[in-house]
């Protein structure tokens, strides 16, 4: 029996290179609140954390913090089609283990209309067979409830599941949620970034990850 039946995937830094629009994005929306912001390198660190998250170390109030999260997915949304890429060979990987006969779904701290949108764009969405965003869910990453969401639609058990992801913050949900992880480097964070997580593997490239799934 194959070791993993179901494998799930974070997006940005994992399935598409979105980190600089990302970082654009937050600096924009720091700036045109009148907000001194943070250095592109805080910005990174962060990411993965959902904004409300990141903007309540500046905003209390809650009129604020929409005015806030609407200025940043403006400016996100403008630019998103330009400016979002598929890393190379993550398409055949994801095709390749649909093939195999996995199951498979998406789970990101992005709004869940977002996340499709970059799906859509890179021609996965018909490969993935839910979707879990930070809307979907009262406690996004790294809490646990996205995995356990995604595989309560699926109805799969988390035993023979598999998160992949690009930062700490998928690792560690993988793991409270009791699944297999797998780090993947070819994003924006080095292995140095996700040993403080301790994921149960490491990849380099798609092809490493193939060789994890047995596809």
């Amino acid at each position: 029996m194959r070791r993993f039946q179901t494998v799930l995937f974070d997006l940005d830094g994992t399935l598409v290179d979105s980190i600089d629009l990302i970082i654009d994005s937050y600096l924009h929306t720091f700036d045109t609140h009148g907000v001194t912001p943070p250095s592109r390198t805080d910005v990174l660190a962060g990411i993965g954390t959902p904004l409300r998250a990141v903007f309540a170390q500046h905003v209390t109030d809650e009129t604020a913090m929409l005015q806030w999260i609407a200025t940043y997915r403006e400016f996100n949304l403008a630019h998103h089609d330009t400016r979002v890429r598929v890393y190379p060979g993550v398409v055949d990987l994801v095709r390749r283990i649909r093939s195999a006969g996995m199951r498979t779904g998406l789970v990101t701290s992005k709004n869940h209309s977002g996340a499709r949108r970059g799906l859509s764009l890179i021609g996965l969405e018909d490969a993935m067979e839910v979707v879990v965003g930070a809307d979907d869910v009262v406690h996004p990453k790294p809490h646990p409830e996205p995995v356990l969401r995604a595989l309560e639609l699926l109805d799969m058990p988390a035993s023979t599941c598999l998160f992949v992801g690009d930062s700490h913050h998928d690792v560690h949900c993988g793991k409270a949620a009791g699944v297999a992880t797998a780090g993947v480097t070819w994003g924006p964070f080095d292995r140095a970034h996700l040993e403080v997580a301790c994921p149960d593997h490491y990849c380099a490239t798609p092809e490493e990850l193939r060789a994890i799934t047995g596809c």
